[in-house]
């Protein structure tokens, strides 16, 4: 037996408030961030995440699209990047401890709390692809401008242009602040010590911790060009009004001696 599991990333954030309020199926678990549904009757797991991520669990094309539409509702921005993760849970009750591999994690048994953690940490890994996504592009945009500096020893991109790069670096660090908290670990694990475990293990194999920071990296070195870029603008403005000044101090000048 197996249960199979997709995560997407549908959109940049969901009104989490407006959504649990007109989806009508009952809790398992959830926060004011976070919602899990474990849908017996039909045999069917769900987990929506403020960050804009859908975990479906046992959820055929159909029933998956037809969530998708309803879910759009709730949206802030939708992604128009194809982003989405596939696993899968085998059940063998022969084995005698989760075994966590790439693709697939094999138990013992199943339930509603096992599922949470697979869930979880799969829509993490997907959430952690999209803001690594957006931060590779921040990097690649300002490549241009690094080696315009390095050819050129100049910058031509405008103040106007440079205020919306900065609007995009400035969006997506605090998207990712806010985000935080996809690092915790979530309260289903607190008085179980195997979700515990199994919770650390699917960390481990999706690199939950060492992709956040990497991505902290890639963050920091452009919020370093966008300093230096910032630097080399204003030293341009500063050159501007230089010349602006000593323009009017000359034309002051020929007037007063035309005059005189």
């Amino acid at each position: 037996m197996e249960i199979r599991i997709e995560a997407v990333q549908i959109a940049e954030s969901f009104n989490m408030k407006k959504f649990r309020a007109e989806f009508r199926a009952e809790t398992f678990s959830g926060s004011t961030s976070e919602v899990f549904y474990a849908l017996t009757e039909a045999n069917r797991y769900l987990y929506v995440f403020d960050y804009g991520v859908v975990v479906f669990g046992n959820y055929d094309a159909i029933a998956k699209s037809e969530f998708v539409n309803f879910v759009k509702n709730y949206a802030t921005k939708l992604v128009d990047t194809d982003l989405s993760e596939e696993y899968k849970i085998l059940i063998d009750e022969t084995t005698p401890k989760a075994i966590v591999k790439n693709d697939f994690v094999t138990v013992p048994k199943i339930d509603a709390s096992l599922l949470g953690i697979v869930m979880l940490n799969i829509g993490q890994s997907v959430a952690l692809e999209y803001y690594e996504t957006l931060t590779d592009e921040l990097i690649t945009s300002s490549k241009h401008y690094i080696l315009e500096l390095e050819e050129k020893g100049k910058l031509s991109i405008s103040k106007t242009n440079l205020l919306k790069y900065i609007g995009k670096v400035l969006n997506v660090k605090n998207s990712i602040v806010d985000n935080l908290y996809i690092l915790d670990d979530p309260n289903l694990v607190w008085d179980n010590e195997e979700l515990n475990l199994l919770n650390r293990r699917l960390k481990l194999n999706f690199d939950i911790n060492t992709r956040f920071k990497d991505l902290d990296y890639r963050l920091q070195i452009v919020e370093d060009n966008l300093t230096l870029f910032t630097d080399v603008l204003n030293v341009r403005e500063s050159a501007r009004l230089e010349w602006i000044i000593i323009i009017l101090i000359v034309l002051e000048i020929i007037i007063a001696l035309f005059f005189h």
